[in-house]
């Protein structure tokens, strides 16, 4: 079962494609937090939250069961200057060590340069986003 990384922008439709595939960054998510922790940013899964939807929909997913008491927060939102910072932190990086995640380096450049559109555009517009984890 493959994991995806994926940006939820705040609101119904912000206006712009949000999809990023985040395989590449899923697969090497704990790489990636060694490295922005190293280059004193924020590693994504501090970018994390999710709706009851979306947790119900990740519980299912992941084979979890959710307890029937259990109150689920409330989404998190974040600044996309926030996310920009950890992504562009982590870019420079990767073009200037290109084999820092091995073969994986290119995967995983391709989508911190769709993150940083996407995060661009939701900046451009003052709109927040959070991070989400799909199985698939």
């Amino acid at each position: 079962m493959a994991a995806s990384l994926y940006i939820v922008v705040e609101g119904e439709d912000p206006g712009f494609d949000i999809f990023v595939n985040g395989q590449a960054l899923a697969r090497n998510e704990d790489a990636l937090e060694k490295l922005a922790e190293r280059l004193k940013v924020s590693p994504f899964l501090t970018f994390f939250s999710a709706d009851e939807n979306s947790i119900a929909l990740l519980l299912d997913q992941g084979g979890g069961r959710q307890d029937p008491g259990c109150v689920l927060p409330r989404p998190q939102w974040f600044e996309a200057s926030e996310g920009l910072l950890t992504v562009r932190v982590l870019m420079d990086f990767l073009i200037a060590s290109p084999t820092a995640l091995g073969s994986e380096t290119l995967p995983v450049l391709k989508e911190l340069h769709a993150y940083e559109r996407v995060l661009r555009k939701a900046a451009e517009r003052n709109l927040r986003w959070h991070l989400a984890v799909s199985w698939r």
